[in-house]
């Protein structure tokens, strides 16, 4: 089974540079793991965006969409919890 691409939308690098050095290392190793899971896992979609899906760690969200034809996994966004709209 071999791994979906990963690809990061513009402002993620920004997002993991908030997250301070232990937790984006955390969190980058995350996104590749769900590449390499994709087929396996499953995905958490969000209601108002059914084309995205999110996947918690710790108090961050990653913010992906799951591109099967291209076999492609695009980060959108990570964000910590405390910033998302209630």
């Amino acid at each position: 089974m071999p791994w979906f691409q990963l690809t990061f939308q513009a402002g993620v690098a920004q997002d993991l540079a908030a997250a301070g050095n232990p937790m984006a290392q955390r969190l980058l190793d995350k996104t590749k793991w769900i590449a390499s899971n994709a087929e396996n896992l499953r995905h958490d979609p969000i209601a108002d965006l059914p084309r995205l899906h999110k996947y918690a760690v710790a108090d961050w969200r990653i913010f992906y969409e799951i591109l099967q034809a291209e076999s492609l996994v695009n980060i959108h966004a990570i964000v910590h919890k405390n910033t998302l709209p209630r």
